[in-house]
């Protein structure tokens, strides 16, 4: 049942993967609401199904059953180009991994978002735009000397604020999260950490999964995964 209440819910979700002749049950009928200017973490162990939860809330994949609601709208029954829309503009994405690409510079990966939804005609004249506001977010992370530079040239750091910055050029409604700090060493990931808190302070909706109990206690509210369902 969709509830309008929320920026996001979750509906008993269920999902599974075939591992050879195994059927392996990775989500097993969660429920979760989210409330618009949130900041919830997502902790649980290495195969719980945190980053399984996080793609089908961001539509990267689709549940086996149960239904994920944007604003009361359920995302299974949009439209391919809505659902592309929610994907590109509605959702931000940081990868524990910055997922990065090597061949464009810093700028030019912060800007690959609003590339996509534009067309080739449109981009010319929004280019100008786009370029600065991509500029504008890579000053307020500090990577402003690091614009025409190549991600294999940055800090791990670097990368992850790079990649957040990313994430925000279409302003979208849900930053999703996956184990941001989880590559970076403890100093490194306590700047990221610094990152959301500001974010979250002026408003953004935040989920992130980890593993960390540390890196949770920055949230609002944190839930926890156990074998494919929250914990009492």
């Amino acid at each position: 049942m969709k509830d309008n209440n929320y920026i996001l819910s979750c509906k008993d979700l269920c999902k599974s993967y075939k591992m050879g002749a195994v059927n392996l049950d990775v989500l097993k009928g969660l429920d979760l609401n989210l409330s618009k200017g949130e900041f919830l973490a997502i902790v649980g162990s290495s195969g719980s199904g945190k980053s399984t939860l996080l793609h089908l809330a961001g539509a990267l994949d689709s549940p086996d059953s149960g239904a994920v609601y944007y604003q009361g709208k359920s995302l299974a029954k949009m439209p391919r180009r809505k659902l592309n829309e929610f994907r590109n503009k509605k959702v931000g994405f940081v990868f524990q991994f910055y997922h990065l690409l090597d061949e464009l510079t810093l700028l030019e990966n912060v800007l690959l978002p609003q590339m996509v939804a534009s067309s080739i005609f449109s981009w010319p004249s929004r280019r100008s735009k786009a370029r600065r506001t991509a500029t504008e977010l890579l000053e307020q992370l500090s990577l402003s000397d690091r614009a025409c530079h190549r991600p294999f040239q940055l800090s791990g750091g670097e990368r992850q604020r790079a990649s957040i910055a990313r994430a925000l050029i279409n302003s979208p409604e849900i930053l999703l999260a996956d184990e941001p700090t989880g590559n970076l060493d403890s100093e490194t990931g306590s700047g990221i950490l610094e990152v959301f808190k500001k974010l979250h302070l002026a408003g953004q909706t935040i989920v992130m999964v980890t593993h960390d109990e540390k890196v949770a206690a920055m949230a609002d509210r944190t839930v926890r995964l156990f074998d494919g369902k929250f914990a009492d």
